[in-house]
Order: C-alpha cells, then structure tokens, then sequence
C-alpha cells in the first residue's frame, strides 16, 4: 500500500516539466553588450535592419559581368572594357563590351548578368563566352537576405556565433541582451572530498561539483560556488539563507532523499517552501524544487549519473526560461533503431545511456547504474524509455543526442 501511495504522488516527467516552467520568473534587467562578446546571452529587444544585405546587386562569382543580350549567340566575342574587384565600383557598361569582375564585386550598371571566367576564354583584351547566359544569372540581389527594416534577430533568443555574425553583417556593434542568471550552487555530505585532497575511508572525490559547474558554464549562467556543505540540519539551513542572497537558482546536489543524514528537504521547508519533490524518472527520482526567501532552489540527488540526468532534463529548461529565452527549448530527439534488447520494463521513465554505432543503431552501456559516471562519457545521449516499456532488437527509440542538451 505504501509503494501504491509514493506511485500516485510520483508526477510524471511531462508533469514536472510543465510544473517547473510555469514557475518560472525570468530576469528582467538589460545591459548592452559588444556584439563581439555576446555569445550566448539572451537578447532582450529586438534588432532591425537599417540597410539592404546585399546593399546593391553583386557577383557571386568569379568571371565577365555582361548584358545578356549581347551573349545570345552562345560564342560572343567581347572586349573588356574594365575591372571590378570587390570593394570597387565599376563604370557604366557599354553595350557589346564585358567587365571582367572578382565575387562579391558590385555589377556595374549596363550589365544584367555575369557568365564564370570557366566559360570564357580571353586573348589580347577580348573575351570569347562560350555560353548563352540568362538575365540575372550569378546575380546577388540586393536585399535578397536581409531588406532593410525587417526584423533580423527576436527578443528572447539565445544568441549563437550565427545570430553575432548576422548582427555583425548589418552593422550593429553592440546588443541589448538580458543579464546573466545568478546561481548559487553547493553540495551536501561528509563523505566528500575534494580532488588533490587525500581520500579517506568511504569518502569519495567530489564529481558533482565539476559536472555540475560545466554544465552552468555551458549555459552562461554567473556562478557562486559555495562548496561542500557538512551533514548537518543547522549548516545546511545556515547556507541556504546565504546562497538565497543575491541569487536567482540555488542548486544542490546531494540530501534530498529521506534518511537521517538527508537535511535538504527540512531544510528547504524550514526557510521557504518546497513545491516538488518526486519525479517518475529513472535514473533520479528524488528532486526537490522550491523557493528560498524567493529565490528558486532545485536539489539534484547526490548520485553523479542521477544529477547529470536531471540537470539535463529539468535545470537545463527551467534555466533556459530564467534566462529569457521564449522560444521551444524542448531538445530535439530522433528515433533510432535499438540493437540490443532489454525485456525488463520499468515502472518509472527511464532515460538510458547509449550510443549510436557504425550503422546508425542504439548501443547501450552494459551497467545502466545512477553510479556509474562512465556511461555519460561513453554514450552520445540518452534514450527516453516510457514507464512499463521493454524493448527489442530493432525497435524504433526515442534517442536525445547529448549536444542538444549540453547547451
């Protein structure tokens, strides 16, 4: 009856999704960024274009700007009146002459194509065209990629080297982006230890805190490590009032079940309040979300392949929302055949590490243990395998690539 009970109060990993995100306060402060150093930040106001990309038609090849009229005869012979390198303007072009020009060069007026110089034939000035061109043929439009007053880049993105580039081709040196998200992060146990520290008995190094520090600095997040916390109710109450100061997220990983050393549950309770506690997911089922003296906590647990997990399933979105962003930031998933099978389903929602091998199918890490931190270097992503599915060689999987929830 007991294990009925804790079933039924288990929400869903949808239902945690949805749960979290309404939840969600973003930051609301701008400051104004170089474009040169805005990879990553959220844009907070919109950018327009004040000018056409191309500004004017241009070559998108090397070769002989021309009109095509006087090329028709699919052999015209044409003197070269002219050279035109990019960055140059070129003179009117005279009917029955060429403009010999380099990409990217502006087409001089007169001309309405460009025939590639692989076509042509030069001697003593004169280019023969082995080629009947067509109207605009190699032609760059003016404006054809960005008119000028369009909307190039919305409120909201997360900006990548591809949206600074764009910025950049319609001259916009600076970005209003959103501030960076302020989190606060710690881990909880006596049996950790640092690395370079000596390793007593039972202890363990601390892999949490690295995983868990790159995972923030993959999503530009500001962070505040405060570091090991002692098992103790009073200490861990006594951080939590400090990590809530000046902090937007407070994450912990570690204490969040319900044994006698576990104080982060009490511990939340006493100083704000938790909203969610369970989670129908495996690896990972205790993860507490909350809010301290109203800044937003979540409690990882302290198994490193359980916090790895649901970092990328619940912190990675909910961050992503802190951070501004309003667009889908649901990871892309691919269904890939399985070439294993695993007949013992699971009641909860698992999320499997694989790989994906030479023919495009799913391998998966032999020992699928919420210990063994191993499987997140061997594997390329995670399989979602909904409650109660078991699965057979061939089966069609839902397969989440690593790349798309690393960042």
């Amino acid at each position: 009856m007991a294990q009925e009970t804790e079933r039924k109060a288990m929400l869903s990993v949808a239902e945690a999704l949805a749960f979290m995100a309404a939840a969600a306060r973003p930051v609301s402060d701008v400051e104004l960024v170089d474009t040169m150093h805005a990879n990553g930040r959220v844009l907070a106001v919109a950018q327009t274009s004040t000018l056409n990309v191309p500004e004017r038609d241009n070559t998108q090849m090397d070769g002989y700007a021309v009109r095509a009229l006087d090329c028709a005869s699919g052999a015209a012979s044409l003197p070269v009146s002219q050279r035109i390198a990019a960055g140059h303007v070129g003179l009117p072009l005279q009917p029955g002459t060429a403009a010999r020009i380099f990409t990217g060069a502006l087409i001089p007026a007169g001309a309405d194509c460009v025939v590639m110089q692989e076509q042509c034939v030069l001697n003593e000035g004169v280019v023969t065209i082995h080629h009947a061109p067509q109207a605009g043929e190699w032609v760059r439009r003016q404006g054809e990629d960005i008119r000028a007053g369009s909307v190039i880049l919305e409120a909201g993105r997360r900006l990548r080297s591809q949206e600074m580039g764009l910025a950049a081709s319609v001259g916009l040196a600076q970005l209003p982006v959103l501030r960076k998200l302020r989190v606060a992060l710690f881990s909880t146990g006596d049996e950790l230890a640092m690395p370079g520290q000596p390793l007593p008995p039972g202890a363990v190094y601390n892999s949490n805190r690295f995983t868990l520090r790159g995972l923030l600095e993959n999503l530009g997040c500001e962070i505040h490590d405060l570091g090991i916390v002692p098992d103790t109710l009073d200490a861990t109450r006594a951080v939590l009032r400090q990590a809530a100061q000046g902090s937007d997220l407070i994450i912990t990983s570690g204490g969040v079940s319900v044994g006698e050393e576990d104080h982060i549950k009490p511990a939340v309770e006493a100083e704000g309040r938790l909203n969610l506690w369970q989670i129908a997911v495996k690896p990972g089922k205790p993860l507490a979300f909350g809010e301290v003296e109203q800044t937003f906590f979540v409690g990882l647990p302290g198994n490193p392949v359980s916090s790895f997990v649901t970092f990328l399933l619940f912190v990675r979105p909910f961050v992503l929302r802190l951070q501004g962003v309003t667009g889908n930031v649901a990871p892309r998933s691919y269904r890939l055949a399985a070439a294993f099978e695993r007949l013992k389903a699971d009641r909860r929602n698992e999320f499997l590490r694989a790989k994906i091998n030479d023919d495009g199918a799913l391998e998966l890490f032999a020992n699928q243990s919420s210990g063994v931190l191993t499987s997140t270097v061997w594997g390329d992503g995670l399989i979602d395998c909904p409650p109660g599915l078991s699965i057979a060689r061939g089966d069609l999987l839902r397969f989440i690539p690593f790349n798309e929830l690393l960042y």
